[in-house]
């Protein structure tokens, strides 16, 4: 109760649970990167969205950006329920010195 529900006109961003485990994260790249659009170039070393280099800002990232080329349905970010919409930007939200920073 009390959580707020997106509007389909409002941003939205699929980001990684912080419960998720790393094979679910692991799991949750590789299904998002075998996708027709997901650039997960991005991620490598040398991408826009390398650092910081952990699991789940990387998973967050590929989420993120399979769910925005799905088209943003809730459902596109479930990944097994590894995952969350969120309506705050998350390269603004996080404290960049303790917390995973998507950047992409």
């Amino acid at each position: 109760m009390g959580q707020d529900v997106p509007t389909f006109s409002q941003k939205t961003w699929c980001v990684a649970k912080a419960s998720a485990n790393e094979v679910e994260l692991g799991n949750n790249i590789e299904y998002a990167c075998n996708q027709i659009g997901v650039d997960c170039s991005i991620i490598q070393e040398g991408g826009p969205c390398y650092y910081p280099t952990n699991l789940i800002n990387h998973a967050s990232v590929v989420m993120n950006l399979y769910y925005q080329k799905a088209g943003r349905a809730a459902f596109n970010c479930d990944f097994s329920n590894s995952a969350v919409v969120v309506v705050t930007d998350p390269s603004k939200a996080m404290d960049h010195a303790s917390m995973p920073l998507y950047s992409g």
